[in-house]
């Protein structure tokens, strides 16, 4: 059962969900007797009918209550409310070991013996009071801010969890596989985390804590888990018969682990406390004052121009190839690295510094990190800078702010302008050229001194392309590679052009076929190679970074991709990894800075009270609720980026797949009645299909003139649909198309790069709602339509995602500051009257959102976010790793 916030049980009031699963549901709650914050697991229903196993549990809670350990969640008693059935636990703020383990991917040696002290001290309390917590693993394991380890849920798994009919898939936190208690024949815990003798279903007793201290120890250290199948049935099989590998794991532990991962119980370690005396000369975890947080920038920092000068001396003086060495840069406290599709790392072509966008001290901009010093510092007036790049001496630095394109020296002095463009992304070459990607469209060159910028290229709508994308200039100057992205972001292929090229003209020839940015970086080594034009395409195939030999002289590959790095960040949504590499054999990348954002659908009230969810945390894009108010349809990506229309019965809170296929379908619409689903194809083909009955999908609408065309609404009298239309070189407009007579498209606004493409048409259809950035900035603006006979801009300071209230006395619109904002309108005929826009609540994300029939909000709520901090790679000499 899901329990809104404001719900009471008994002195509890629920305040907020903090997870599911089969264990039963956990909210934060208030505790209105102690004046408190706890953690309410309610119990599952099932359970609560079956008298045997409530009193059992009644039992279990007395006995776990009596761990008074500052490393154990205290459970502070056994509740039941009108039958509904809860434990109150102690509430531990902070991240779980399994939340740090996937934004760190591995910690180092010193940084995991404090955390593992803490555990093995939870586990050893409670052993020596006769009680085994069976199911230990990282998402039960919370590290509170100040540092302190909690264990939670302390031998409950041996009664809480129901039975269940099929296995979660999910080997990190598949459900516990329970019987009333832990007798031969069961089979208790978590698969990845099972001792053999437990995923035997043998008695077990408190080695298998041993064993999974183990397990949680070894993912610690390696960011992966021990053992892992497709399913839980290869997982069980893995952790019977497979010997764990522990090459992976630092030397001074691995006594430690071969002795907690005896699959013989009987030869295993016998108690928790004896773990720290097989420990191997590990390194100390002293405190860390301000000063000693700095000293591992400037030891990393000479350990890289060390390791840059070996390197050097190497290739001069020895026909051997030095081997690559890898490094971590650690940035400062509260660093928060800000990435996304105008966001990259790039590394000087000297390897001497590091660019990166990230908030520090509360401070936003570019910032350099010095690798031949300890030296951090923020570029002037760099404050909203986006997609900056290297000029080839190092000197200078790129990049686009408040609609200029603009460059500063690195030796001082302010930004200076070199052309108004809102641009993202560019390359400079030797020559003294500059290609820039031009918002919503193609490339362009301009001088690096400035002037009038030329186009180059421009996207070709036969192949559906929407932009062309990270220019990169190659050895001699005049030739470049870029990306050309198609609408439905399936196909990125790679091309080179020349300088020479003019807009419209077809020079290009495609090179490859990729998901990522792409960089040319030459070959190490000098006078080792003949030729200047011997070198490498470096680029992301989802997080691994690959490396490919190229020829730039015939621009051509000359052999097969090989994987170079692993675990590199990248971002499906702009097909982008954070990766940048130097001329001179160094590269860098970064790890775990972004976080997938899954959002969850949540009911907000106009005071910003969250009173409910809809389905589960998922990739959604857009979301549209029928007309009756019953039936959401939501589009999704699947994890191979196929998009599905979804639809989600409010009523019943279940959901049904609504569209099938390899074709991705998207931006759902309803039909006026809401008989129907109309929504868009990558072919740019709109397409209609009945709700409710099974029947073929039927086509709609395909514009005539094979412009991309992104289905935005329909009207409410059905006599017409609203598009998007992307002109290359130009950007969004609207088209209007009557569906009676010939049904041909007239433009109701014409394309422009400062039109948003989010629109919403008025209730009764006589008024258009949009987003439009003719004021430097978006605003929300309303027309009259079909007919322009006014306009009035609603918006007085910023706002996009316009939606009108069911009752068409409202339009509401996010601003720039993620407030819900609501303007009182008055409709009259074709005359319209807005209201001062007043400010409801904040919201959390800028996210397409819709109005409920009973005039709540449903809000796409983001689940995860960018990490608070985050750390650099290194790779010196990177080259030497392709040849092993």
């Amino acid at each position: 059962m899901a329990l809104s916030s404001g719900t009471r049980l008994g002195p509890y009031e629920i305040e907020s969900p903090l997870g599911a699963g089969g264990m039963g549901e956990v909210y934060r709650a208030r505790d209105a007797r102690l004046n408190r914050d706890v953690a309410l697991k309610v119990l599952p229903e099932v359970l609560s009918r079956d008298p045997e196993r409530m009193a059992r549990l009644k039992r279990e809670a007395q006995v776990l209550a009596s761990l008074n350990h500052p490393n154990i969640a205290t459970i502070y008693g056994f509740e039941e409310f009108d039958g509904v059935s809860a434990i109150a636990m102690e509430l531990v703020e902070g991240q779980t070991l399994a939340e740090v383990i996937a934004v760190r991917r591995g910690v180092s040696l010193q940084d995991a013996l404090p955390l593992a002290k803490q555990i093995a001290e939870a586990l050893e309390f409670a052993h020596e009071r006769g009680i085994i917590h069976r199911d230990l693993k990282p998402a039960n394991i919370k590290i509170a801010p100040e540092g302190a380890v909690k264990v939670l849920d302390f031998g409950l798994a041996k009664t809480l969890d129901p039975n269940a009919s099929s296995p979660s898939q999910n080997l990190a936190d598949s459900p516990t596989l329970t019987a009333p208690a832990t007798r031969a024949g069961m089979i208790l815990g978590t698969a990845a985390y099972m001792s053999p003798e437990q995923a035997r279903g043998k008695i077990v007793d408190k080695r298998t804590d041993i064993w999974a201290f183990g397990a949680v120890l070894f993912e610690l250290l390696t960011g992966r888990m021990l053992f892992q199948g497709e399913d839980v049935t290869e997982t069980l099989a893995a952790v019977v018969k497979d010997k764990p590998n522990l090459s992976e794991v630092p030397a001074e532990v691995r006594t430690l682990l071969e002795s907690c991962l005896e699959k013989d119980p009987r030869k295993r370690l016998r108690d928790m406390g004896d773990w720290a005396r097989l420990l191997q000369r590990a390194p100390a975890a002293p405190p860390q004052s301000k000063r000693t947080r700095i000293l591992p920038w400037a030891i990393t920092a000479v350990a890289i121009m060390v390791a840059i000068g070996l390197v050097a001396i190497v290739w001069n003086h020895s026909t051997e190839r030095p081997q690559a060495l890898r490094l971590t840069l650690q940035t400062p406290e509260k660093a928060r690295m800000i990435i996304g599709a105008s966001a990259l790392l790039a590394i000087s072509p000297d390897g001497r510094q590091v660019a990166f966008k990230a908030e520090i001290d509360g401070k936003s901009g570019i910032w350099l990190r010095d690798l031949d010093g300890p030296g951090i510092r923020l570029l002037p007036d760099t404050e909203g800078a986006d997609t900056w790049f290297w000029s080839p001496d190092s000197r200078w630095i790129g990049f686009f702010a408040a609609g200029k394109l603009k460059k500063i020296d690195m030796t001082g002095g302010p930004p200076l302008i070199l052309c108004d463009a809102n641009g993202v992304g560019g390359s400079w070459s030797p020559n003294g050229w500059i290609i820039f990607v031009r918002y919503a469209g193609g490339l362009s060159l301009i001088p690096d001194t400035g002037g009038t910028p030329t186009p180059l290229t421009k996207p070709d709508p036969a192949g559906y392309e929407i932009v062309h994308r990270a220019p990169w200039f190659l050895p001699d100057g005049r030739h470049f590679l870029y990306t050309a992205r198609s609408v439905d972001h399936a196909m990125t292929r790679v091309y080179v052009d020349s300088v020479e090229a003019r807009s419209g003209s077809v020079t290009r020839r495609e090179v490859l076929a990729v998901h990522s940015n792409v960089a040319y970086v030459p070959r190490s080594g000098g006078r080792l190679f003949a030729s200047a034009n011997d070198g490498y395409l470096l680029y992301g195939r989802e997080n691994t970074l690959m490396a490919q030999p190229f020829d730039a002289a015939r621009a051509r590959t000359t052999g097969d991709a090989v994987p170079l790095v692993e675990q590199v960040d990248y971002s499906p949504g702009v097909a982008q990894s954070q990766f940048s590499a130097s001329t001179n054999g160094l590269l860098v990348y970064t790890s775990g800075a972004i976080r997938e954002v899954n959002r969850q659908l949540t009911w907000f009230d106009r005071t910003g009270k969250p009173v409910g969810l809809v389905g589960d945390p998922n990739k959604f894009e857009r979301i549209a609720i029928s007309p009756d108010g019953s039936m959401l349809a939501t589009d999704t990506n699947d994890s191979l980026g196929v998009s599905s229309i979804w639809l989600h019965d409010l009523a019943r809170g279940t959901k049904s797949r609504f569209t099938f296929g390899p074709t991705s379908s998207q931006f759902p619409v309803w039909s006026p009645d809401g008989s129907r689903l109309a929504y868009w194809r990558p072919t740019v083909e709109t397409y209609q299909k009945a709700v409710g009955a099974t029947v073929p999908e039927e086509l709609l609408y395909k514009d005539s003139q094979n412009r991309t065309t992104i289905l935005n609404n329909w009207s409410s009298d059905g006599r017409y649909l609203v598009f998007g239309v992307f002109d290359p070189g130009k950007g969004f407009g609207l088209d209007a198309v009557p569906m009676f007579g010939d049904r041909n498209p007239f433009t109701y606004l014409a394309a422009d790069s400062s039109n948003g493409e989010h629109v919403k048409l008025s209730r009764d259809g006589n008024f258009l709602a949009y987003t439009s950035g003719e004021s430097n900035h978006a605003e929300v603006f309303v027309e009259t339509f079909p007919e322009h006979i006014g306009k009035w801009q609603v918006s007085t300071g910023g706002g996009d995602w316009p939606v009108w209230s069911r009752d068409g006395r409202e339009l509401y619109f996010l601003s720039n500051d993620g407030k819900m904002m609501a303007v009182a309108v008055k409709i009259n005929g074709r005359n319209f009257e807005a209201g001062v826009p007043r400010a409801l609540f904040a919201v959390p994300g800028q996210y397409q959102f819709d109005i409920g029939k009973d005039g709540r909000f449903l809000i796409q709520v983001p689940q995860s976010h960018t990490p608070d901090s985050f750390s650099i790679n290194v790779v010196v000499n990177w080259q030497s790793a392709l040849k092993k």
